[in-house]
């Protein structure tokens, strides 16, 4: 946790610090950038460990490491490692929130966000689902990092909308591919598992009880996430449909009234304009 902290700060200073002072980004903007430039990080670096170890220990070839053998409560060190590191970086973030001095109406939809994350990560730790857990991990930092690097390329161009295109598409593949892996995995594969009994002693939790909460925490979680996503696009199109509307022009209206008799005889708006004294028959008609 502590080295967390040091790497955020390092990263703050020596990265997003200058890119700040040099693009002049409102407070905004700033925040926003800062916050996704940090998340950036952490998903890049936690989805490519993740993804040497799914690839180090066979996830990917057999699917059915993630309920064969359950309990997996004997784990590598790297698997081991990353959690612990996934857990000390999101318990760092509570004092980020303080020293990135955070704005107060962004306090709660931080702690909501950050709450998420060790609720899961530690539950997959807990219960050893620690092989589906780190499935689930992987594809949702990728995601993530994709989300949020366009926010930084959309930051220094706003004209930049292609990545959100990408990330919508992929958000969605996403909680589909979470939901079938979840099933899989819980609803079939420990569900026709010979040890299906509590035991502490051995980590063995796969009982009915225990498989319908994780099922149910994270199809709410799902449906948490597709509902801010919604809302999120049905925001960016209105904004969208604001800013391409053509503005309609009022025509200029032309008030007829009478003049006063000195604007006649000397023009009107102070403009001098002939009128019959001075008109050139009536001179003429003089000189004759």
């Amino acid at each position: 946790m502590l080295v967390a902290i040091i790497i955020h700060a390092i990263i703050q200073e020596y990265v997003l610090d200058k890119i700040n002072r040099r693009m002049h980004f409102s407070k905004t903007k700033h925040s926003k950038f800062n916050e996704s430039g940090q998340l950036s990080a952490f998903y890049l670096f936690a989805c490519v460990w993740g993804t040497f170890i799914l690839i180090s220990e066979n996830y990917i070839s057999d699917p059915t490491i993630l309920w064969r053998a359950y309990p997996h409560n004997l784990m590598t060190f790297q698997m081991k490692f990353f959690y612990i590191s996934q857990l000390a970086y999101w318990f760092h973030a509570f004092p980020e929130l303080y020293f990135q001095k955070t704005k107060k109406e962004d306090v709660p939809r931080q702690l909501v966000y950050i709450g998420l994350y060790l609720f899961h990560i530690a539950g997959a730790y807990l219960l050893n689902l620690n092989h589906l857990g780190l499935v689930l991990l992987v594809l949702h930092y990728f995601v993530e990092f994709l989300f949020h690097i366009s926010r930084l390329f959309y930051f220094s161009d706003e004209k930049y909308q292609k990545g959100f295109s990408l990330w919508a598409v992929l958000f969605v593949l996403g909680r589909l591919l979470t939901l079938i892996l979840s099933v899989l995995t819980v609803g079939f594969g420990l569900a026709r598992a010979e040890n299906q009994k509590l035991d502490f002693s051995t980590g063995n939790f796969n009982v009915l009880a225990v498989r319908i909460a994780v099922l149910a925490s994270i199809c709410i979680t799902q449906a948490f996430m597709m509902w801010k996503f919604i809302n999120f696009q049905l925001r960016r199109w209105r904004e969208h449909s604001t800013f391409q509307a053509p503005v309609v022009k009022k025509k200029p209206t032309v008030t007829k009234g009478r003049s006063s008799r000195k604007g006649t005889e000397n023009g009107v708006n102070g403009t001098v304009t002939s009128n019959g004294a001075d008109s050139p028959r009536n001179r003429k008609e003089k000189s004759s």
